[in-house]
């Protein structure tokens, strides 16, 4: 006999976790409430992957129509920015729609409005100033972040944007200045520059990206700047000020104080999550010290509440909150333990080169604690690379020594993004070193050269640096 009282669920925010794990249970037989203050879909559909990827589409064309001298082609683009625009927001408004589509079908009940939680797994939701009081057997919180809004003297009167206003503009900047050097930072700095603004890079660390080898950071950088981006490294923000169309901004440094001028400002200094107007608390959930919901490997945040993708701190990324609406989508419906202890985190940063990378590097091998050998290979050695053109970066792979199975890998090439997927693939399959440096690939393709990666003479890495 069906159990006559469903399960009822709560979910609030429709992004890459929310949306996916309220069809699948409403496909079950839930009752399930999905409550959106915005657009289904979340940042990777509406202001994150979706647009910027479609956007550095068009970049990467008028790139290659300027290049094209160099593969004995001559072409001069025209950039037409209110068209690139016009055809990302109709990408952005498919997959929105779509995705709404779906949740209907599957027998959601969307509800937009502003959510609050009340007490243990209940929740008051503002619709158009009305107030609902709705609870459920389970609730799952999937609300997000936003961009940080740094304390800049000045930053709130000059029009400066955050990387959801750029995706809108529709004039070309003829300046721009972007406060922050991170990964999204980069994205947009060639962006532009391939657009044909004038960029700068303000970052207050004295490298980039910190997280990745040194090497590799540098490669890029190179990349970047040989495309007319300049940066500004150890540079602290001291205010921005606007003079009619311009603006300046005050930075100090290593070679003292300077002021540049620009015409627009980006600001991407970080996330901050969508906890402040939740009052999570109220469910028995805890915040961290930024904000963020602390969870168990299981995602639990309370008893019956959970907390799925960006709000719970940790990696970023849209393939983890999918994964995560799976941990808890299996625990609900299936009674499996599935954790994320152990998972592997890949992403890929979409710069030209694009940056992979999954697993450890060379940096945090040398204090891993046991020997690894880690190869590398320069693009100029690929053939397919030299064949395109496109011979910036390198490709690293991190080598247990005694087992020889990979423990990670840094691809900075051509789809450096796509190789890291196979060498990914790999290493969950259990394959070694060997096995991929006998595996016959398709030649010519850039897959090919993970043969000739590992026939490189390694690094011995000791793992006591």
């Amino acid at each position: 006999m069906p159990d006559p009282t469903p399960q009822t669920a709560l979910v609030i925010g429709a992004g890459q976790a929310g949306g996916p794990l309220a069809g699948a249970l409403a496909k079950a037989g839930w009752h399930v409430t999905l409550i959106e203050r915005g657009h289904v879909g979340g940042t990777c559909v509406n202001e994150g992957c979706t647009p910027t990827k479609t956007m550095i589409a068009s970049a990467r064309a008028a790139h290659f129509a300027r290049a094209s001298h160099d593969l004995g082609v001559d072409a001069m683009p025209t950039v037409d920015l209110p068209r690139i625009v016009d055809r990302t927001q109709g990408i952005v408004q498919a997959f929105r729609e779509g995705s709404e589509a779906a949740l209907r079908k599957a027998g959601v009940t969307l509800l937009r409005g502003d959510a609050r939680f009340t007490g243990v797994r209940q929740v008051e939701v503002n619709v158009n100033g009305e107030a609902h009081t709705l609870s459920a057997d389970h609730v799952v919180i999937n609300a997000g972040a936003r961009p940080r809004w740094p304390d800049l003297p000045g930053l709130d009167g000059v029009g400066a944007m955050t990387s959801r206003d750029i995706l809108l503009l529709k004039e070309l900047p003829a300046h721009l200045l972007i406060l922050g050097g991170g990964y999204i930072s980069l994205e947009f700095a060639q962006l532009y520059a391939r657009l044909g603004s004038r960029v700068t890079v303000v970052e207050a660390g004295d490298r980039l990206l910190p997280r990745e080898d040194a090497d590799v950071v540098t490669a890029l950088q190179g990349v970047l700047e040989a495309e007319g981006v300049t940066f500004r490294l150890g540079a602290q923000a001291r205010r921005v000020v606007r003079h009619g169309d311009a603006l300046s901004l005050d930075i100090t440094g290593d070679g003292g104080d300077e002021s540049l001028s620009g015409s627009h400002l980006l600001v991407a200094v970080g996330r901050v999550p969508n906890t402040d107007t939740l009052n999570v608390q109220a469910t028995g959930a805890q915040l961290d010290r930024h904000g963020f919901i602390v969870v168990d490997d299981h995602l639990n945040a309370a008893d019956g509440v959970y907390a799925l993708g960006d709000i719970k701190g940790g990696p970023a990324f849209t393939h983890i909150s999918y994964d995560d609406h799976r941990i808890v989508r299996d625990a609900l419906l299936h009674g499996t333990q599935r954790s994320t202890e152990g998972r592997i985190v890949p992403y890929t940063l979409y710069t030209d080169p694009q940056l992979g990378r999954m697993g450890i590097d060379r940096t945090q091998a040398r204090s891993l604690g046991r020997p690894t050998r880690v190869y590398t290979l320069p693009m100029t050695s690929v053939a397919r690379a030299i064949e395109t053109g496109q011979t910036a970066g390198v490709m690293r792979a991190v080598v247990d020594e005694a087992t020889d199975l990979l423990l990670g890998a840094t691809v900075l090439g051509p789809e450096g993004g796509e190789i890291m997927s196979a060498l990914q693939l790999a290493m969950q399959g259990g394959l070694t070193a060997t096995d991929l440096r006998d595996t016959t690939f398709a030649h010519p393709t850039l897959c090919e050269s993970i043969n000739n990666l590992f026939m490189t003479t390694p690094e011995m890495l000791t793992g006591q640096d």
